[in-house]
């Protein structure tokens, strides 16, 4: 007989949390279950395995109990039961659970023609009454009809000549009017916020061209991180084969070809030998300030530094899980990394070696953020953030008021204010001058998974525009917030999936998201509406702009980067 072993139904886990969206919960099972030493090929095992796996068994025990019975007609009689009743029950007893079923649908159909029955003479007594009611209603109509007819035909003459100079108004009225209800039809005036998109946005020839999309194909697993350098061409990609990689980017017009010659990319493997491991992920990747060298963290605990060159100048090897995320700071001589181990490490690039450990979290570390060179934020699982700084043994603030897991933090361009996402649906607003949030913006109505500021307002290149906060949700949704006041001013709502990833162009006027739907959509922030949109095939867990603001990258489950041209 055919089995699963644990190590397999693991995987199986494993893989559906993480195409449900999961992602940390699937780092985390797979941190514990020993994923990186199965003997799975994951290139073999088709997305929703465990789906279908288990459809397959129910199915099988549906087959299992139609093959048990005398009665033929077992297979129409299934919708009586619940798929659970189908993983607990023995064939006999689904048996007996349809029988009764039916036999309880039969008495109520007899009870119910018996009703049918006794009132059938009552009902008819009605209609009768009815009936004669309503002939006695029509004489009476017919003549008021007639009556108002004779009334009608003085008058119309009367009226003629004010009718025939009213009637050009009036079409021209009853035009107008048809106009607003197809607009209407088509959804201009729905949605439940008061800035959702108009039809009039999404009627615009607003599809991306194939001929503004360079597609970079390579990666043979899903491509998880991408990031512009600050310095030049160069696009730099993390995928789940086990490999980062280093794009050069062509200036002006892209090609819709595929790049995927030697000349265009450089590859840092995380392995050792011919075969991935699944172990080294790369899950993260950062630029250092004037992008000569690049961070990657991976699933295997380890962060390494490569040139731009894609030499591999050190290994970092400390964490004793999997990083989720690593910043460089401004200056560029700490490398700040988070770990499911629930802890920071700022590293010293020059000795290559650990500064210092932040050990403060009880769960796992699931972001980390430079607030200047030397102070930094985490947050965690455990639904806190902590302030630390280097040389300090306690961080200097610990914010608690999140109710589920943080996902993400970012300071904003000066400094000042933190803002938050989580699991419980809210994003938060922090100060370092109060142990409370400033506020606590509630919109959303599942997880927010990410956060960011937009490049505007003091200490930054837009400083006469408004600084907002644009927060990316499950809920398919991306919403705009003022953050003095903390109140919403917007709701972008075009995708259909959760919202990953979202990033502001470098003027502040534009925003790119990317979603599961496979779906990248180009926002005008003071519009609120979709001015490019390009759908790829697959889901897509970030975007990115280059410096100059004309290439916004994404990168995509089915193991392709896109760069698409942008111009307005």
């Amino acid at each position: 007989m055919i089995s699963i072993t644990s190590a397999e139904l693991n995987y199986l886990v494993f893989r559906y949390l993480h195409e449900s969206g999961f992602t940390h919960s699937a780092f985390a099972f797979g941190y514990e279950a020993g994923i990186n030493k199965s003997s799975i090929d994951g290139n073999l095992v088709p997305p929703g395995a465990l789906v279908r796996f288990v459809q397959k068994g129910i199915q099988y025990l549906e087959l299992e109990a139609d093959l048990s019975s005398t009665n033929g007609d077992m297979d129409d009689d299934f919708s009586f039961l619940q798929p659970l009743d189908l993983i607990t029950k023995d064939p006999y007893e689904l048996q007996k659970i349809i029988k009764a079923k039916k036999e309880n649908l039969q008495k109520d159909r007899h009870e119910e023609n018996g009703k049918h029955h006794n009132e059938y003479n009552q009902e008819n007594e009605r209609e009768h009454a009815q009936e004669r009611e309503k002939e006695k209603k029509g004489r009476e109509k017919e003549q008021e009809q007639d009556k108002e007819k004779i009334e009608k035909d003085r008058e119309q003459e009367k009226g003629k000549d004010k009718e025939k100079s009213q009637q050009d108004h009036f079409n021209g009225e009853k035009c107008e009017d048809k106009v607003i209800m197809e607009y209407e039809e088509n959804g201009a005036f729905g949605g439940t916020e008061p800035m959702d998109i108009s039809t009039s946005s999404t009627s615009l020839p607003c599809d991306i061209s194939s001929c503004d999309v360079t597609i970079l194909e390579g990666h043979t697993s899903e491509v998880f991180a991408c990031a512009w350098s600050p310095s030049g061409l160069l696009l730099a990609s993390g995928s789940g084969d086990s490999s980062a990689r280093i794009w050069t980017i062509a200036d002006g017009p892209s090609s819709s070809s595929a790049q995927n010659g030697p000349t265009n990319v450089v590859v840092l493997k995380h392995f050792r030998g011919r075969t991935n491991e699944k172990s080294k992920d790369v899950t993260t990747l950062d630029w250092n300030g004037d992008g000569t060298l690049l961070a990657t963290g991976s699933y295997d605990g380890q962060a390494r530094i490569w040139s731009r060159d894609g030499e591999l100048r050190s290994t970092l090897n400390k964490h004793k899980g999997p990083i989720f995320s690593l910043k460089w700071n401004k200056k560029g001589d700490y490398l700040l990394s988070g770990s499911v181990d629930k802890t920071a490490i700022v590293w010293d690039i020059k000795t290559g070696e650990w500064k210092q450990q932040f050990e403060f979290h009880s769960g796992p570390t699931l972001d980390v953020d430079w607030r200047n060179n030397v102070s930094f934020a985490t947050c965690s699982t455990d639904s806190t953030i902590n302030v630390c700084k280097v040389g300090e043994n306690r961080p200097i603030k610990t914010f608690s008021g999140h109710q589920g897991e943080v996902n993400a933090i970012k300071w904003d361009p000066t400094g000042s204010l933190l803002a938050s996402c989580s699991d419980d649906y809210t994003a938060k607003i922090w100060s370092m001058k109060q142990d409370k949030y400033l506020h606590d913006l509630k919109e959303h109505v599942k997880e927010i998974y990410t956060i960011r500021w937009s490049p505007t307002g003091p200490g930054t290149n837009n400083p006469n525009q408004q600084l907002l906060l644009a927060s990316a949700s499950f809920d398919s949704t991306i919403k705009l917030w003022d953050v003095e006041l903390g109140r919403l001013i917007c709701s972008l709502n075009g995708h259909r999936d959760p919202v990953y990833s979202v990033a502001f162009s470098p003027n502040g006027e534009y925003l790119a998201s990317g979603s599961m739907d496979k779906c990248m959509h180009i926002w005008s922030v003071k519009e609120a509406k979709i001015v490019k949109t390009y759908t790829g095939n697959g889901g897509i867990f970030e975007v990115c702009w280059n410096k100059e603001g004309d290439k916004v990258a994404a990168c995509f489950a089915n193991n392709v980067v896109c760069v698409l041209d942008f111009r307005m």
